[in-house]
């Protein structure tokens, strides 16, 4: 298995559309985040049959009773900051903002003759509040509070055999937190949700099959595979098949981030060069709002304002293979 290849595609995932350009809370795509992959409270989820609750993968999976299966679920775990004295003229940050905390959820490991009988786990993160002088401002005289509310779910796992040697894998995962507020607030909803969850599969003794290009004979059964909210894909080194990524976003098998570029953008739907030179448009007051609103996007400028010219000229463009076109037949 290709870990930093996997892991690289997974924090991509995880971090798509977090926060995007013009990376300034001030600005109207950043006050409605977190589109992507939100497994919502049941209060609210359940009210609205567009927002869910809970998320489903199906795949297919070739192997043996004893072939193993490591299930792993990541989200962001969302964190209220505000602070003291936001309203002052001379601080730029904004005086409320949501930032996020990696959440990982490692199932243990079992065998699929284990699984045909299922396996669930229970998880719960605390909620948790942080106060004191703010150590992203330094030179600013403010007191910063982080809240973070309590998630609860579940992982739940079973395998199904199809025929000798090929089995269908469901895993769920479901949010069960008691939302305290259960008002259709979105914003509070959200402090309580997975964001951005996705899920990544490993087999050991096994391979999983492609639901975008499964061979003739498993066609059917691929058909019938149920995925909600997210869709599984293959991930790792071409024809590497023991690893899957169920991602909350619309990926072919073995995806894969450019060598040209220089790091996290958040915004898979743009170019990195027409970024990068929108970045460096910002006037003076927008890049201060920028470095003082969130670490992740204090970074993407700092990297941007001190890319080398040769790093720039790659993410002009670059040849990856040519190929002779075809003749006219005429």
């Amino acid at each position: 298995m290709n870990l930093e290849r996997v892991s690289q595609i997974a924090k991509a995932v995880l971090y798509e559309g977090y926060m995007l350009y013009p990376y300034r809370p001030s600005s109207v795509k950043n006050r409605q985040r977190w589109n992507f992959g939100v497994v919502y409270p049941p209060n609210f989820g359940d009210a609205d049959s567009n927002e869910l609750s809970t998320m489903q993968m199906e795949c297919l999976l070739s192997g043996i009773a004893a072939s193993t299966l490591q299930v792993r679920l990541r989200f962001l775990h969302l964190r209220a900051r505000s602070t003291s004295c936001a309203h002052l003229v001379s601080d730029p940050r904004p005086a409320d903002w949501q930032e996020a905390v990696e959440r990982d959820v490692v199932m243990p490991q079992y065998s699929l003759a284990e699984l045909v009988s299922g396996a669930t786990q229970f998880f719960t993160f605390p909620n948790e509040t942080l106060s004191g002088p703010d150590p992203d401002a330094p030179g600013i005289a403010q007191y910063v509070v982080r809240r973070q509310a309590s998630v609860a779910g579940s992982i739940e796992i079973l395998a199904n055999r199809l025929q000798d040697g090929i089995f269908k894998l469901n895993v769920t995962v479901r949010n069960s937190t008691h939302q305290v507020n259960a008002a259709r607030d979105r914003d509070v909803a959200l402090m309580q949700s997975m964001v951005s969850a996705h899920l990544i599969l490993g087999v050991g003794s096994g391979e999983f099959v492609s639901l975008l290009e499964p061979p003739c004979e498993l066609q059917s059964f691929a058909a019938e595979c149920r995925n909600v909210g997210v869709w599984p894909v293959l991930v790792g080194e071409q024809g590497q098949r023991d690893t899957l990524l169920a991602s909350p976003i619309i990926l072919y098998d073995y995806p894969q981030i450019a060598p040209e570029s220089a790091g996290d953008l958040f915004d898979g739907t743009e170019i990195d060069e027409i970024l990068s030179l929108r970045i460096m448009t910002l006037t003076d007051e927008e890049k201060r709002e920028v470095r003082a609103s969130d670490e992740r996007a204090r970074q993407i400028l700092e990297r941007t304002e001190n890319m080398p010219a040769e790093q720039f000229m790659k993410l002009h463009g670059v040849v990856r293979g040519m190929r002779p076109l075809k003749e006219d037949a005429s």
